[in-house]
This record gives C-alpha cells, structure tokens and sequence, in this order.
C-alpha cells in the first residue's frame, strides 16, 4: 500500500503530501510537556472552535453580500418558520430566538425601520404586541435563507450523507450534554458579532 506522499491524485502525478494536523500537534506537545494531562478533548474542542469561526465568518459574508445582518436573519427566520400568517408575539419570539426582550426590541426597531416588519396590539391583551412579517420581509428571508443554506450545504459535502447524519448525531449528543453539565440549555448565534 502507498503511503500518503506516494498516492496519486487522479492524473497519475504524485499528490502532495498531507499537511501535519496542528490539533495532534498540539495534543502531543501538551502530552509531552505534562505528562497525564488528559488531551483527548483537543482533538474535539478544537476543531469545533475552528469550524464555528470559519462558518461564523462565511455565513457573515454570506449575509453581508444579501445586504442582512444575523440578527435580522435569526429574527425574520423565527417569523417565518412560525407559518402563515407570520405573526408572533415579542414574547414568543424572544423564546424562540434564545434573546433578552430588550434583544428583540433592538432587532424589532432596526427590521421595522427597513419595512421587513410590523408592530400592533395584540387583540384583547394590552401589554402583547404582535410582530408580523410583510411581504418585503418575506422576500428578503426567502432570498437569503436560500443563499445561507445552499452555502453551508456546499461547505460540507466533504461528508457523506450517511457522515452528516452521524455527526449531527454526535453533535447534539455533545451539546445536550454540555448544556446538562453546564446548567446551561441556551444556544446563542453563532456567527453574531
């Protein structure tokens, strides 16, 4: 069998050879210089700090691109998953966004202000107001939704399907566990300033 630096790339040219991992790099060195030091959680916790900030940034590019920020991508993204007729309380939706009711008000400010949005009492209770999508709102969801995913769709299909679904599995696995152990069920946006 051929080692790395000897297989061929498909063309019949040598392909060059794989670069170091800098998480073993870093897992040995630490093994090296404390000895007993448990290291098996670099090989986990690394790359997933990696990966969040590389699709944190892409997904920041990808939204600065479609002229939205997440914030406002996270709250039309709320409305419209709710269903016809896209209309939420600011309750509602600061639950379902994981966000401080001060939070929502911010992005309710800034997505009216851009016609995405509207605001109105809510019927026979009079502290409930109601958020409601409107069509431009729509539109703009729709368009960069679209874009989003097709994006991270493209940024891991080095996976196969049967790969994706594993380590999603694995993933949730890990967070709940994280969050039972923390004390901590909130999930944050990733990717928000």
């Amino acid at each position: 069998m051929a080692r790395d630096s000897e297989a061929e790339d498909g063309s019949g040219h040598p392909a060059p050879p794989t670069p170091p991992y800098p998480v073993e790099e870093i897992a040995a060195a630490w093994e090296r210089e404390r000895p007993g030091t448990p290291v098996s959680s670099i090989g986990i916790v690394t790359p997933i700090w990696q990966l969040a900030k590389l699709l944190g940034d892409d997904r920041r590019r990808v939204l600065a691109g479609a002229g939205m920020d997440p914030a406002t991508l996270d709250l039309l993204s709320v409305l419209r998953r709710s269903g016809a007729p896209y209309t939420l309380s600011t309750r509602e939706l600061s639950r379902r966004s994981l966000v401080t009711a001060g939070a929502i008000s911010q992005r309710l400010t800034r997505a009216e202000r851009e016609g995405l949005v509207t605001r109105r009492p809510g019927e026979g209770r009079p502290r409930t107001v109601l958020v409601e999508l409107t069509p431009a709102g729509h539109e703009k969801v729709e368009a960069t939704v679209g874009q989003v995913l097709h994006r991270e769709a493209e940024l891991i299909d080095g996976l196969t399907p049967a790969q994706q679904q594993q380590l999603a599995g694995l993933l949730r696995i890990l967070l709940q566990d994280t969050q039972r152990k923390l004390g901590d069920d909130r999930i944050s946006q990733v990717g928000e300033g």
